[in-house]
């Protein structure tokens, strides 16, 4: 797997999610909390319908988070590469598709 400090993008700026950051945070420590919620729900032996509904729900959020993520590389990222041509768009291309792929296999 390639780290982070190997990727173009750091060398051409900053990150699509850059502009959100804080929000994306905000949004992460949400969905921490819905996890965290579910551990209680195990803890104190909760009816398992009642937790597999907030399991959909924390997913759903999580889906709803790399959705936006994505939409955000695509935009800044690929657009990115795009506008410079050559070869690094069909590799932005293929990492998007991937990534793509790895969220339709969850």
């Amino acid at each position: 797997m390639t780290t982070a400090d190997t990727r173009p993008e750091t060398v051409h700026g900053p990150h699509g999610y850059a502009k959100e950051k804080d929000a994306h945070l905000k949004r992460l420590r949400r969905i921490e909390g819905q996890i965290r919620g579910l551990q209680r729900m195990v803890e104190e032996d909760v009816y398992c319908i009642d937790i597999l509904t907030q399991v959909s729900a924390s997913t759903k959020a999580l889906q709803s988070f790399a959705l936006q993520l994505l939409e955000e590389h695509l935009r800044h990222c690929v657009a990115h590469a795009a506008a410079e041509g050559g070869a690094e768009i069909d590799a932005k291309v293929e990492e998007a598709t991937a990534a793509i792929a790895r969220l339709l296999r969850t």
